[in-house]
């Protein structure tokens, strides 16, 4: 990657608020083994509509959250379905859903013992720095990947998880006050960059 490329990469990341890209080898790793990443990436939505449910569950007295969660949940759903879909157009078979040590990282970072409407935020964020990661992800596969029926494929999903990181940081401050949602902001991303380092890089994961 050369110079500029690397000065664009930050600037899309310093967008999403993340203080670390993604190491550049990532793209040719994943694109070795296709079967591999869409299989990884077909639970990362699995579990994105799950992690809806459960803040709907959770918390339905919050009509803003129910309301502006239950049409992302018809989405991520969605979203699995097109990654079957692709699976099967390439001949390639859905495998077994792996351990995501990214996410346990992130829960694992999550204050424990705290009251409902702090937890709500910690879940909040935690989910909008797993789309804002994602989204940089899909953003390189859409840029990079030699394949070009799946570079306009995860252009599409890169769209769709940007959306849903401002969402879950909007419901954060509609429901928390803001600078306590901007500070805890501030301490996930140094965390979620100390994780990225801490990882080793993986080409059949999108985290």
């Amino acid at each position: 990657m050369n110079v500029r490329s690397r000065e664009e990469e930050l600037r899309a990341v310093q967008m999403l608020g993340l203080k670390l890209p993604t190491d550049p080898r990532w793209v040719n790793m994943a694109e070795m083994d296709l079967e591999e990443i869409l299989t990884d990436h077909a639970y990362c939505e699995q579990k994105a509509a799950t992690a809806c449910i459960s803040l709907i569950q959770a918390y339905p007295e919050h009509e803003e959250l129910v309301r502006d969660l239950a049409p992302i949940v018809t989405e991520e759903w969605g979203h699995f379905r097109m990654v079957l879909k692709e699976l099967d157009k390439r001949g390639l078979k859905l495998g077994r859903q792996r351990k995501d040590e990214y996410v346990n990282k992130l829960l694992a970072f999550q204050k424990k013992g705290s009251s409902r409407e702090e937890r709500l935020l910690e879940r909040l964020l935690t989910c909008a720095l797993i789309e804002a990661r994602s989204c940089e992800r899909f953003r390189l596969l859409s840029l990079n990947i030699n394949d070009e029926d799946l570079k306009e494929w995860y252009h599409k999903f890169m769209v769709a998880e940007a959306g849903h990181y401002r969402l879950f940081l909007d419901l954060a401050k509609a429901y928390c006050p803001e600078d306590k949602v901007r500070q805890r902001w501030k301490e996930y991303l140094q965390r979620e960059a100390e994780i990225m380092e801490e990882l080793e890089l993986r080409g059949d994961r999108m985290h």
